[in-house]
């Protein structure tokens, strides 16, 4: 993933409240960095992680913070 792209998409994602957990999962699927362990992977960051992983750049929406 380009980097521009990698960084706009972070910064998107947190700015509109989306859980931390996806963000963190996105970058780490978008790095190729390994899975946390077991017992710190919750649904939100599976899902970041794939999407991540697939480039999925708008997955986030699902996954924003409710007031």
């Amino acid at each position: 993933m380009e980097q521009s792209l990698y960084h706009s998409t972070l910064k998107t994602m947190q700015e509109a409240g989306a859980s931390g957990a996806y963000c963190h999962g996105w970058a780490s699927g978008a790095l190729g960095n390994p899975l946390l362990e077991e017992q710190r992977i919750t649904e939100d960051y599976t899902a970041g992680y794939e999407d991540g992983k697939n480039g999925v750049t708008n997955g986030y929406e699902r996954w924003i913070k409710k007031p």
